[in-house]
This record gives structure tokens, C-alpha cells and sequence, in this order.
């Protein structure tokens, strides 16, 4: 075994990158970078009849915009692959023939539907169903009585009896099973793939991995790869499982889950900043030392304390990831907040794809009265609206701001200054709201309100002098005029 660290995220091209999947690579990762060590790609692929085209791709790809990266893979290479398993059936095999020669595995003959049988017999007896051991010890004729039949064995690993296994879990500390809990289970299906707990033993021992980081499903599967080590004589990794990430009713986060949106693409689709993400999924399940929350990737990898993982289940706050990723868009340069917002504005057909300089500037500067206040890109259509509308629309709150016997007055008189203004800036607006202030002798939300409700429609939003020059002037005005009619002022 290497004295470097060595990880591996293993993913399956099953699907689309989810959060708990990126959590568990994101752990790997900065306990590789924390360690001066190595992250390692490895695609677990055996699972043919669950793979989608496209999913391996996908994954990389997303875990790389999220800001991993990694040192070895079918991607990049390294020296111990092939980094794919269904390139590595060859190795598996090695292994296999000696377990069989060694009486540590055997050919299983037994049907689907026998173990099925089995299975309910065991249940109706109120037993755990596990399997029996029935063709553990076959005669030669028994074995060739079944391929007289056409039967194709599996291959089963034959569990030591009244054995302890014990391992010291990174989160948990030791956690015990005995062997007795096992029937002999399956190293390679009747059609040749090897299974999971067999496979990625052997790939983990060959590719020098010292630590798994892994989640909590995987505990019951710990076993089983011990198993594996002790056959062969090998010394197993460390390994840590990390909490199950809830939701916000305290239920484990499932795909099917419509409350919270579970995978790294459409986060990324949505305009989230991948700094913010990574940083976001970096507390679930894990803490820092004191109450800041806020943390760039060099930052992490630097603080990144293993014996800080939770032993309790992680929760995830759609409302604390909207708050990040808000802190986040506050900081970055509004050059990259208006190529995470615009594109949305694109999209939503408020904009042509083929936009103007003069528009663009117009836009940008759109963007920028909203940089403070945006959380993710998506969410400029909405916070943008009135921008795009030729008519307002008031809710019951602006009404009651309409409704203030000031306001005829206030507006009048604010009307006839921008009909007079030569020049429609923010500055001259400013101005003007405060000559409509000494004119009428109204101040304060008896003066700014009537004035944001009848030029935006909304009782509140952004910077109000900037967003009238933005709107324009015949748009303003005909606001204006329109709020005046419908008052009878």
C-alpha cells in the first residue's frame, strides 16, 4: 500500500450528476488536495442494462464545471488503469480462477425463480431471506447434470463462518457485522460481469486507494470487500461514510423529490455559480471551525478536517444555497454576472439573440440594477419584468399606495418635469424627484412611493432614478399618464 493518499470518486453512467454523487466526489477531492495526495476517476460500469448513453460525459463534465478536478481516469490517463471496469474483465478473471481453485468461491446453479422460491419460504418462516448455501458443495455429477440443462452458474463467494468483521470508520468509529449476517453472495452474474462489492475491491487494491470516502448506504456493502482483502491477503482502505442529505421535512433526499432540485446540471442551467455550489454542498455533512460560512476552494482544501463530518444527517436548505449563491453574485465582476443573467433574458424571448450594441448597453446596465438582490440567472426574467411589459399591472399593495390623496398631485407635478427634461438621466431624474419634493411639499414614502408604483408598478425593486432612465421616457410617461387617467386626477 502507497504512503500517499490515494481517492476515487466511482461513478456509474447511470444518469445525471446528483448531489449526493457530488458531494461524494467533493469529499474525495479535498481530502486528496488536503493531503497532498491523488483523486482518481473510476467508472463503474457493469451495469449495462441501467447505463444511458451520454452519462459518463455528463458526469465529468459537470463535476468539472463544479470545480473538481482530478489526476487519473479513462479521461487523462494514469498508470493504473484501464479506468473503465468493462476494460477490466480480464483482471477480474485472474482473481476469480484462484478463488475457485482455492474452494474461497463456487459455481451456483440455481435458477432465478429457485432463489425467488427460496427467498419466500424463508420470509414465511419469518427469516431475513438470505441464500441457503445450497449448491455450495455439488458433486461433479450434480455440476454436470446442470450443464447437461444449459444452466449458466454464477459465481458465489463462499462467507467464513463465525467470522467478526470490525473496521474503524472515519465518521462513525468501529462498526462491527458478523458473517453469519451474509448468506454466500454473488462475485460474477450468470452473464460473466462481475458484481459491485467484487469488483471494486479488487480495483481499489490495485489502484493503491488508502481511503474511501463513501455514503452511508454503502455500510452493508463494507463487509462484503473485507471479505475480498482477507481472501487474498490484501490491506484494506480506510473508509468513511457520510451521513444521508435530508430534505427540509427531515426525509431523505429522493430523485423523485420535486421540492428541491437534485441534480448539477440544472443548477448550472439555472445560472448558479459553480464557487457557490461547491462551497454550498462542502457544508452538507461537514463544518468548519467557527460561524463563517463563506469559503473559496483554496480555503476549503485548507481547512478541510476529516474528523470535522457530521455523524448527523446533513439538511438541505434550498433558501441557505439561494443565499450563497446571492453572497457570491454580490462579489463577482458584473462582467460575469451579465453572461450569467443575460443569456436567461435570451431565452425567455425578451431579447433576440442578435441584439444591438445600443440594446446590449441597455441591458447591461438593466443586469447591474439588479446585481445586488439576484440569486441565480434564471431569476433576471422575473426580477426584470417590468422592463418588458408595455402595461403595468398593480397588486393590492400598490394600490393602497395609489390610493393616498397626495398622490394625484405628487404625480402631476413629477409629469410635467420629465416632460420638460432635455436630458432623461438618472442624475436629472434624481433632480426632478426633488423638485417635485419642494414644489408639492411632500417627502419621504408620501413622495417616493406614488412616484416607484406609477412609473415601475411595483412597490418596491431597484435604484428608482436608474430604473426610470432605463424604462424611457414615452414608456414613463405614458406610466404616468395612464396612473393619472385611472385616478381621474
Amino acid at each position: 500500500m502507497t504512503n500517499q493518499v490515494r481517492v476515487r470518486y466511482a461513478p456509474s453512467p447511470t444518469g445525471h450528476l446528483h448531489i449526493g454523487n457530488a458531494r461524494t466526489a467533493l469529499f474525495n477531492y479535498l481530502y486528496a488536495k488536503h493531503f497532498n495526495g491523488k483523486m482518481i476517476i473510476r467508472i463503474e460500469d457493469t451495469d449495462d442494462k441501467r447505463n444511458v448513453e451520454g452519462g459518463e460525459e455528463s458526469q465529468l463534465k459537470f463535476l468539472n464545471w463544479l470545480g473538481v478536478e482530478w489526476d487519473e481516469g479513462a479521461d487523462v490517463g494514469g498508470d493504473y488503469g484501464p479506468y473503465r471496469q468493462m476494460e477490466r474483465l480480464d483482471i477480474y478473471q485472474k482473481y476469480v480462477d484462484e478463488l475457485l481453485e482455492r474452494g474461497l468461491a463456487y459455481k451456483c446453479y440455481m435458477t432465478e425463480e429457485e432463489l425467488e422460491a427460496e427467498r419466500e419460504q424463508q420470509r414465511a418462516n419469518g427469516q431475513v431471506p438470505k441464500y441457503s448455501g445450497a449448491h455450495r458443495d455439488l458433486t461433479e455429477a450434480q455440476i454436470a447434470a446442470f450443464e447437461q440443462e444449459g444452466r449458466l452458474p454464477s459465481i458465489r463467494m463462499r462467507v467464513p463462518e463465525n467470522k467478526t468483521y470490525t473496521f474503524n470508520d472515519i465518521v462513525r468509529g468501529d462498526i462491527t457485522f458478523e458473517s453469519s449476517d451474509f448468506g454466500d453472495w454473488v462475485i460474477v452474474k450468470k452473464n460473466g460481469i462481475p458484481t459491485y462489492n467484487f469488483a471494486v475491491a479488487i480495483d481499489d487494491h490495485l489502484m493503491e486507494i488508502t481511503h474511501v470516502l463513501r455514503g452511508e448506504e454503502h455500510i452493508s456493502n463494507t463487509p462484503k470487500q473485507l471479505m475480498i482483502y482477507d481472501a487474498f491477503g490484501w490491506q484494506p482502505p480506510k473508509f468513511g461514510h457520510m451521513t444521508l442529505i435530508l430534505n427540509e421535512e427531515r426525509k431523505k433526499l429522493s430523485k423523485r423529490d420535486q421540492h428541491i432540485i437534485q441534480f448539477i446540471e440544472q443548477y448550472h442551467d439555472l445560472g448558479y455559480l459553480p464557487e457557490a455550489l461547491f462551497n454550498f454542498i462542502t457544508l452538507l455533512g461537514w463544518s468548519p471551525v467557527g460561524e463563517e460560512e463563506i469559503f473559496d476552494k483554496p480555503t476549503l482544501i485548507d481547512i478541510f478536517d476529516p474528523n470535522r463530518l457530521s455523524t448527523s444527517a446533513a439538511i438541505f436548505d434550498r433558501h441557505k444555497l439561494k443565499w450563497m449563491n446571492n453572497a457570491y453574485i454580490k462579489s463577482a465582476d458584473l462582467s460575469e454576472v451579465i453572461d450569467l443573467a443575460l443569456p436567461h433574458l435570451v431565452k425567455a424571448e425578451k431579447l433576440p439573440t442578435d441584439m444591438d450594441e445600443e440594446t446590449r448597453v441597455w441591458v447591461e446596465k438593466v443586469i447591474a440594477l439588479y446585481k445586488e438582490q439576484l440569486r441565480y440567472g434564471a431569476e433576471i426574467v422575473e426580477l426584470t419584468e417590468m422592463f418588458f411589459s408595455k402595461e403595468l399591472s398593480f397588486d393590492d399593495a400598490a394600490w393602497e399606495v395609489l390610493e393616498g390623496e397626495q398622490v394625484p398631485e405628487v404625480l402631476q407635478v413629477f409629469t410635467d418635469k420629465l416632460l420638460h427634461l432635455d436630458e432623461f438621466t438618472a442624475d436629472s431624474i434624481k433632480a426632478q424627484i426633488k423638485a417635485t419634493q419642494k414644489e408639492t411639499g411632500h417627502r419621504g414614502k408620501k413622495l417616493f412611493m406614488p412616484i416607484r408604483v406609477a412609473t415601475t408598478g411595483q412597490t418596491h425593486g431597484p435604484e428608482l432614478p436608474m430604473a426610470i432612465e432605463l424604462l424611457g421616457k414615452d414608456t414613463v410617461i405614458s406610466h404616468l399618464d395612464a396612473v393619472l387617467k385611472k385616478l381621474k386626477a
